[in-house]
């Protein structure tokens, strides 16, 4: 009997001292409870995150250009159809002699130098404002204006 209560202590001793081992770290399944009938939430895609944060920004923008089809210019040029354009080519616009005879075809990434540094792209720009120095938030803007405007 003695044998018995012996190893039934040291049975629980060896229990007890493996609850406080560090187990392996290892893979950790996660599960996720929702009401019956509730559908899952829709992750947002990374491409719709970039307009939303590219509509975001260009309210800065809106302050002299629009995005509307034959909306009138502002301060600065309607950028309607802008990326794929000519530089000084919306009609109705006092573009500056510089700008006009840039020769630059507004791609991507000619607008992403501009919109960092409109001076310095283009010496003699009448855009003395509105530089964007965050290359992440010049691309999302540049893709929500190539995004509203495409045809």
């Amino acid at each position: 009997m003695l044998l018995l209560i012996r190893a039934a202590a040291l049975s629980s001793l060896l229990v007890l001292t493996a609850c406080g081992a560090d187990p392996a770290p290892g893979a950790v399944e996660q599960i996720i409870v929702r009401e019956p009938g509730a559908a899952a939430a829709p992750a947002e895609a990374p491409a719709d995150a970039l307009l939303a944060e590219g509509k975001a920004a260009f309210a800065n923008c809106a302050t002299c250009h629009s995005l509307e089809e034959g909306a009138p210019n502002g301060v600065g040029p309607n950028l309607f159809g802008i990326v794929g354009a000519g530089a000084g080519e919306v009609a109705g616009f006092a573009y500056s002699d510089a700008l006009k005879g840039s020769g630059i075809t507004w791609t991507a990434a000619e607008l992403d130098s501009f919109i960092a540094d409109p001076a310095a792209k283009i010496p003699g720009t009448t855009m003395v404002a509105g530089a964007i120095a965050d290359a992440a938030k010049r691309q999302a803007v540049i893709a929500y204006i190539d995004s509203v405007t495409a045809n």
